[in-house]
């Protein structure tokens, strides 16, 4: 079961945070509520949520405690005034109210929305939204700053932008934040669909986490400038996440041309195609502090993009909110990447529109797949925006290689004949595995005999294949190429041009299994 079923934290007017007083609900969320708060000394305004880490088991504590550690330093190196500052942390000792005892509270900056909010509820055609600008310039400003330092944002988009009540423009969450090691960073393969580059896709993941370098970051800025700046539309067409993000990856393959609204001025237009590049190489010609600088001439002189620039004093420990809920999306068992295929409700209603959604194909309800296992397999479908990825697709392979028993082993022969051996419902052999292992059930393991983990990263290693596949021109029947793959290699396919003659038996058996269980 996943938070989003748990009700509410009800926490009463008055109560006591440190010297923080709490005065009123704003919101709560799957993992955690959102109260209003203020100093009791001086009347400072703030934000506090609390976090439910009484429902976190004793290892996904522990992987808090970790992104709790990296927060901190980051929040010590970071002091920008476009950067949402984070008072404090405590953990809730109250055994009078044992509901509450043990839960975290994050005291943060006070804003009056987020950017996510103002682009939902702004009425109207296309056109920038007011303030456009402005808010533009202090998310410019603040990627450089970051960049500057040596850090990575890693999930840059709307709802990431806060816009406080003096005009503030703060960037938040910063739970995937990363620091460079060189030329890239390393972070958990998280992320939102709309807003990562086409790279990310092809990226391969090892033990480190995925690769991320502040290219990414410039692209995000390009999807968002977009967005503020057209009222609320995508760069690319699609009526949900993955739809737009497959329209990503096509037009990165040269498969389509970057269209930009019409309503976007086109002085933004040029700075938001070189923000679009469709890879990493080129996008980086245009470095952050640079795209600031032309973010500023743009946005016309006297522009203030942020508040005051504060000290360092009254900064004691610092946690920000995304490392919580990075970790929290993760015990709700969603896996790796914390996003739902949804409606885009900021979507122009005026007939300029968008292709049809593409969809993750359901599995039928006469289809064979244990209970169990299906919300693992939907899930981990859902986490790759190609289109072959389906949970059919993924749950005809499982049925292929182990008849879906999760306890399920074998030795095979493998190159030059020796003995491979093979376990668990995805018939992963240890040492591929811990290649590609993902973390499906947010018990921070993995583990190959575990359903949640081999499913989770089949899943990933299927959509690393499509990627892979689709660069090098091979789409014919892609499915099908990405069955004989896993039980041989991607490199193997591309160097026959196609299905191996030794794997069509077992390809051919994942194609049966294939039409019984898509709808």
């Amino acid at each position: 079961m996943g938070l989003g079923s748990t009700p509410p934290i009800d926490v009463p007017d008055g109560y006591r945070v440190g010297p923080w007083r709490i005065n009123g609900p704003i919101g709560s969320g799957s993992w955690g509520s959102v109260y209003a708060a203020e100093h009791g000394a001086d009347g400072t305004r703030a934000a506090v949520k609390f976090l439910r880490t009484d429902l976190l088991t004793p290892g996904q504590r522990g992987g808090m405690e970790e992104l709790v550690a990296r927060e901190v330093r980051f929040s010590l190196e970071a002091d920008h005034p476009n950067l949402v500052r984070t008072h404090a942390a405590h953990t809730v000792r109250d055994r009078d109210r044992p509901e509450l005892d043990g839960l975290t509270a994050l005291v943060m900056d006070r804003a009056e929305h987020n950017l996510q909010e103002l682009l939902t509820a702004e009425p109207g055609g296309p056109g920038p939204l007011p303030s456009a600008e402005r808010i533009l310039e202090g998310v410019a400003a603040g990627l450089a700053h970051l960049h500057g330092r040596g850090w990575v944002h890693g999930d840059l988009k709307p709802a990431n932008v806060l816009l406080a009540y003096d005009g503030s423009v703060w960037l938040a969450d910063f739970g995937l934040t990363a620091e460079l090691d060189g030329t890239h960073a390393y972070v958990p393969p998280l992320g939102t669909l709309d807003h990562v580059p086409p790279e990310w896709w092809s990226e391969r993941t090892g033990a480190q986490g995925t690769k991320v370098r502040p290219s990414a970051d410039i692209w995000a800025f390009g999807v968002v400038a977009h967005q503020v700046l057209s009222g609320g539309l995508h760069p690319f067409p699609g009526s949900t996440a993955r739809a737009r993000a497959l329209a990503a990856q096509a037009y990165a393959r040269g498969g389509a041309p970057l269209r930009l609204d019409e309503s976007v001025p086109q002085a933004w237009r040029e700075l938001i195609a070189a923000c679009l590049r469709p890879d990493h190489g080129s996008r980086s010609r245009m470095d952050s502090a640079q795209l600031a600088s032309r973010v500023r001439e743009l946005a016309g002189p006297g522009r203030r993009s942020g508040r005051r620039v504060r000290g360092r004093r009254g900064r004691q420990m610092a946690v920000l909110l995304a490392a919580a809920a990075t970790v929290l999306a993760a015990a709700t068992g969603s896996g790796l990447l914390p996003l739902t295929e949804q409606t885009d409700n900021s979507a122009p209603t005026d007939g300029r529109s968008r292709q049809p959604p593409v969809s993750a194909q359901s599995l039928s309800d006469r289809a064979d797949v244990p209970r169990a296992l299906r919300p693992h397999i939907t899930n981990t479908a859902m986490r790759c925006a190609d289109e072959a990825v389906t949970p059919a697709l993924i749950a005809a392979i499982l049925k292929a290689e182990s008849d879906f028993d999760v306890d399920a082993h074998r030795v095979r022969r493998g190159k030059d004949g020796i003995e491979v051996p093979e376990h668990g419902v995805a018939m992963w052999t240890p040492e591929v595995f811990r290649a590609w292992a993902k973390d499906g059930d947010g018990d921070g393991r993995t583990d190959y005999m575990n359903p949640p983990d081999a499913i989770a990263t089949l899943g990933s290693y299927l959509c690393y294949l499509a990627g892979t596949f689709r660069e090098h021109g091979m789409t014919a029947d892609i499915q099908s190429l990405m069955a004989a793959a896993y039980r041989t290699s991607g490199k193997v396919v591309r160097a026959e041009g196609g299905v191996p003659e030794r794997t069509r038996g077992h390809v051919g058996r994942v194609r049966k299994y294939l039409a019984a269980y898509a709808e």
